[in-house]
This record gives C-alpha cells, structure tokens and sequence, in this order.
C-alpha cells in the first residue's frame, strides 16, 4: 500500500462530474489498484475513490496547472489494469471511461508498506454465535422449554431454533444482532407456514419469539401488534461472562 499526504485537488470525470478544491488529503493506493482520497474526516468514508480494476498514471501539469502550483498530475482510469507484462484490458470505445485527476501541489508523506495476505474479519456476537448459544441456554426465551432443534427448515427457509413449552406448544424463534422490522416480516411468514403444519400445532398455535441484542421500537410494536414476543439478548450472559445476580446495581 501506497500512502501519500499532499495538498492537491480532485476531479471526478464520469457519468458526472465532481471537484475537490486544494486542500491538505490522504491519497491511499491499494496492492488491488484502487485509489482513495480521504479527508481528516467523515469516519472510513473516502472523499472521492476509484475501484479496481484501474490504472495509475503519472502526467506532467499543463502549463496553466503548473502556473497554478501543480507539480504533479495523478490520472486514475477506470476499467483498465497492469498485470506484469501483460496490456492493459481493453476499454469498449462505446464508453468513456470514469477517470480522477488529482492535481498535485506539495507532497507532504509518500510511503510504500507492503502489508501481505489479511487473514480476514472474525466477528463476535454474530448470529450464528448467538443462535448456537441460546440453543445451550433457552431460559432467556422463558422457563420449562425444550429444544427440538435449531435451523428447523420450512418451505421458505430455516427457522433459527424450534422448540416446546411445558404444555406442548411450539416457539418459533428468530434471532437477530440488531431487530428491525425486516427480521419480524420474516418471522411472520415463518408462523403462517408452520401453523398450518397439523404435526405442530396438536397443543395449539406455534408462537414467535424475536431475540435480538437490540431491538428497534419500530420492530417492537409491529412483532407486539401480531402477537409476537420479543426478548432482549445479553450476549456476555449468554457466555458466561456476565451473572447479573452478582451486580450490586
């Protein structure tokens, strides 16, 4: 990866067009060919970038550029890549290419690291952790309850965990990191199909449970309007890391 702090301007020229007056940035060049252009602000989101496959070019400044201060043209073309000794890939003449033009002033830090293979993003709390464990602990969904099986399949997809209440009646339980009306939408759809399977509503209708870390008030009120449970996930508790009967507040 190639960083380079510079005060420079940007110019988008595409489908439409866009400036970036001069001022102090972050130029990232990535090993894929990419190029981002970042500001001291706005979180990860780029000011301006350029997806691979595309090529980077150096170009001198036009007199009037260099006039104006630029000692540096960077043209970042979109659609074409340099892969060893190989042409670059052709572009169809039926369409202009996206390109940046990133006018160079003063360059302030220009470094090469060469960062390797990323082994990839692990998360936590995932859903399929959060379902592997609630299926161990089910007290967080009410007492007495007995698991049937977990990704219970229906007709249009699996349910994450089945199982049955001291009186025989089936829960259906969906389970989300974040609950939002989406998750109940598909909940619902799940109860529709499973109530009119005979074999599991011998002790009455199968009943929904919506399980999430979070649930979103909008979610809430709709899966409480159709009858729907909804249960809040504590997912250290659920690991063991935090027994809430030893709080002292």
């Amino acid at each position: 990866m190639r960083l380079v702090i510079a005060r420079c301007s940007v110019d988008y020229l595409g489908r439409l067009t866009a400036h970036l007056a001069l001022a102090p940035r972050l130029l990232l060049v990535k090993a894929d060919g990419s190029v981002l252009v970042h500001s001291d602000g706005g979180s990860y989101k780029p000011l301006n970038w350029m997806s691979a496959p595309c090529q980077l070019a150096t170009e001198e400044p036009t007199q009037v550029e260099a006039q104006e201060g630029t000692t540096a043209v960077w043209v970042v073309t979109a659609g074409t890549r340099r892969t060893g000794a190989r042409a670059p890939r052709a572009i169809s003449p039926a369409k202009a290419p996206d390109r940046l033009r990133i006018r160079i002033h003063d360059v302030l830090h220009d470094s090469h690291h060469e960062l390797g293979v990323d082994p990839g993003l692990v998360k936590d709390g995932v859903e399929a952790h959060l379902q592997a464990l609630l299926a161990e602990h089910l007290e967080p969904l009410g007492a007495g309850l007995h698991l049937i099986r977990r990704e219970f399949m229906t007709a249009i997809g699996p349910v994450d965990i089945l199982c049955r209440d001291a009186d025989g009646v089936h829960l259906a339980v969906e389970i989300k990191r974040r609950g939002e009306i989406d998750g109940v939408e598909q909940l619902t759809r799940y109860l529709e199909l499973m109530n009119r399977d005979p074999h599991l509503v011998t002790a009455g209708p199968v009943q929904g449970v919506f399980a999430a870390q979070e649930i979103k008030p909008q979610a809430r009120t709709l899966a409480t309007d159709r009858g729907i449970r909804c249960v809040t996930l504590d997912y250290d508790a659920l690991r063991g890391l935090d027994d809430e009967t030893q709080r002292l507040f």
